[in-house]
Parts: C-alpha cells; structure tokens; sequence
C-alpha cells in the first residue's frame, strides 16, 4: 500500500512538472513576448510583469494565498494539498525554467495558437490528476462543485473575460489584443474539455421500436455493443413501447443507425452527444 502511494505521488510530481513546463511556456514564450491578454492568475501575473516587470509565477503564488483560503472548506483538504503542490511547482517553472527556453517572435496568429494549445493541455493534464494551478481555477473548480452540470471549459471561458479585457487596457491597448486574447481563452477552454472528456466522448442512441429484441441483438452482433430496455409509453395513444438505450463510439453510431433503419423504418431514432461515458467497454471508473 505505501508503494502504491509513493507511485501515485511520484506520478502526480511529474504530471505538475510536465503541466507547468506547458503552461509556462505557452505564457511566457507565447504570450509575453506578443503582449497577448491571458487567462487566471497568470493573466493577472502578465499585467504586472508588462507593468512593472514583477515574476509571473511569484505574482500568480502570492494571489494564490487568499483565495486559496477562502475556497479551502469547499474543495477539502487532500485537494487542498495537491493544489499548494502544483502551485509551487508551476510558479517554480514559470519563473526559472521557461526563461531558459527561446521566445516566438513570428507570426502572431501563430503564438495566439500556440498558447492556447500549450497552456489548455498543461491545465488539462493537471486536472485529470485531481489537482489546479489555484487561482481563478479554485473559483472555477468551486462553482463546478456546486454545479456539477456545467463544463470546466465553459465556467473558465466565462470567467476570464474579464481579465483579458484588463490585459487588453493595460498592457495591449488595441482591440487585436483583445481578440487574441479570447481567441486564446477559447482554443484554452476547447483544449481542457477535448484532453479531458474528449478521448471518452462518444453518442447515445434511444431508438423507440416495436423490434426492440432484434435491434438490440444486431446491435451487438454488428458492433459489439451492449444495450438497456427502457420502458416508456407514448403520450398520444398510451401504447407501451420498448426503447432501446445504446452507447456507443461515434464511429459505431453510422452502423447502428443502418442497422435500425434496416429492421424497422418506422422506428423513432433520437442520437444524442456522450461528452463522457464510463464502465465496462468504456472508460474505467
């Protein structure tokens, strides 16, 4: 048991350090040297560093603190500690490693990319270890908590907006320094919810039909793919119907949809995006 901890630990050190390198080299080789407005704490850490040349990974540390604080009971304790964790060694490399590495100074459209996809799969990475960089990201992970239903990618994509139109005031000053900064919060925002449910994604089918039992045996002769009987009744003539519920990839859907078309045309076909779907066949628990 102890070894399985010290793995798990020695694991979740060298996702911070892999995260950290990529956001802080999307922030400070990226974004830095184009003046692009960026998200979180590190947005703000940018301000300052244009401003009055203050270290964009001490600045985010010390925002951390109160924050940190404040969303202490909410989080709890063991996410707590895993976040104070990555902070110090993401605030560590942005200050002490990225400066090692060369700076983009091409095309801009380019490093506005760049930096979304870097720092949106270093945020990513972070997050399926169970951890955050802090900051804006303990207020996004809060409000995820007491709203389960709503996606990381667009709780961060809405609350950023203000700190990139104040990195647009202060530092850019142009409307083009706005627009790349959101077109990076949303290439940030798609990258997190892509890395982190994207490789589970997948669609479910409901199909209503009077063939349930064959449609559900082709389904699993075809495709390989189990499924549940729900019932349900309709609404204008009160027949009992059975439905068939299936998830599946989004390649096997175009073959469950030809399958069903095939044994019965008249059967009511509704498919629906699976952002993630976890269990047997699928991703595990």
């Amino acid at each position: 048991m102890k070894n399985l901890q010290v793995g798990k630990l020695a694991v979740d050190i060298l996702v911070d350090i892999a995260g950290g390198i990529l956001i802080a080299v999307g922030t400070y080789n990226f974004a830095a040297t184009a003046e692009f407005p960026m998200v979180g704490f590190n947005g703000i850490g940018l301000i300052l560093y244009h401003l009055f040349g203050l270290p964009i990974g001490t600045v985010a540390f010390v925002l951390n603190i109160p924050v940190a604080i404040c969303c202490f009971k909410i989080l709890g304790k063991d996410f707590f500690i895993r976040s104070i964790r990555t902070i110090i060694i993401t605030s560590l490399i942005m200050d002490f490693v990225a400066p090692l590495f060369p700076v983009y100074e091409g095309d801009m459209m380019l490093a506005a990319i760049c930096t979304g996809v870097l720092s949106g799969l270093g945020y990513a990475l972070i997050f399926m270890r169970g951890s955050s960089t802090g900051g804006s990201d303990f207020i996004m992970l809060s409000i995820k908590e007491l709203h389960p239903h709503l996606s990381l990618g667009n709780i961060s994509f809405a609350m950023e907006a203000v700190v990139i139109l104040a990195g647009t005031i202060l530092v850019s000053k142009n409307i083009d320094g706005l627009i790349y900064g959101m077109l990076i919060s949303f290439i940030l925002s798609v990258m997190v919810d892509k890395v982190m449910y994207g490789i589970s994604a997948g669609k479910m089918a409901l199909i209503v039909t009077d063939h349930a039992r064959e449609v559900a045996e082709r389904i699993d002769q075809t495709v390989g793919r189990g499924s549940t009987f729900l019932k349900a009744r309709g609404s204008f003539s009160e027949a009992d119907k059975d439905v068939v519920m299936c998830a599946c990839s989004t390649k096997q859907m175009y073959g469950i949809r030809t399958l069903v078309k095939e044994i019965d045309p008249n059967a009511f076909l509704i498919i629906m995006e699976s952002n993630e779907v976890v269990g047997y066949g699928f991703k595990e628990k």
